[in-house]
């Protein structure tokens, strides 16, 4: 059987999309090749025909969320009062229940430490927010606070995603919310 030109690099893109959702929502290690592949009607030799190892398919799958959630940030910081707008996306309900469409730090860069796996894909997700956050504040302490804000965020998402009672997730959310808008305001 003939596949068309391009079936290759299609393939290889639509396991780098699948595997960034697993990646987020199950984690790293508990995403095995054999099921991604199987996910995706593909055997799990037919991997290696695309990468040389998972590790290199964790940074792709990295570089694929970060795209995803750049575009939705760039829409979020051109709207008015965008940072108001960011903590309430970013501590919501459908990012707590979505792991696997929103942003890849919670899940991703965590295990990736544990790992010795570092990565300047982490890095240019970390600065962009960063810049996004720290051009919509005032003041001397702009990029400080930022960093402020955003291990915030991040710190406060991985708690209520881990907790089983939905009073006390719901919580975590408000307060960090009410805490973060207080203190740009």
């Amino acid at each position: 059987m003939r596949y068309s030109h391009d079936h290759k690099a299609l393939t290889h893109q639509r396991i780098i999309k699948e595997a960034s959702a697993l990646f987020r929502r199950d984690g790293i290690g508990a995403t095995g090749l054999q099921p991604l592949m199987k996910s995706l009607g593909l055997t799990h030799g037919g991997f290696y025909a695309h990468f040389c190892s998972k590790n290199e398919l964790v940074e792709k799958a990295l570089k694929q969320a970060a795209t995803e959630v750049d575009g939705l940030c760039d829409e979020i910081f051109c709207q008015p009062q965008p940072l108001h707008t960011f903590i309430d996306t970013y501590l919501s309900q459908w990012h707590v229940t979505s792991p696997h469409e929103g942003c890849p730090l919670p899940t991703m860069s965590a295990e990736m430490a544990q790992q010795g796996l570092a990565s300047p894909t982490t890095d240019a997700v970390i600065s962009a927010r960063l810049k996004q956050i720290e051009n919509s504040l005032q003041g001397p302490d702009a990029h400080e606070q930022s960093i402020m804000i955003f291990a915030s965020l991040v710190g406060a998402l991985v708690l209520a995603r881990s907790a089983e009672s939905d009073a006390l997730r719901e919580k975590i959310l408000e307060v960090t919310r009410t805490t973060l808008k207080q203190s740009i305001e």
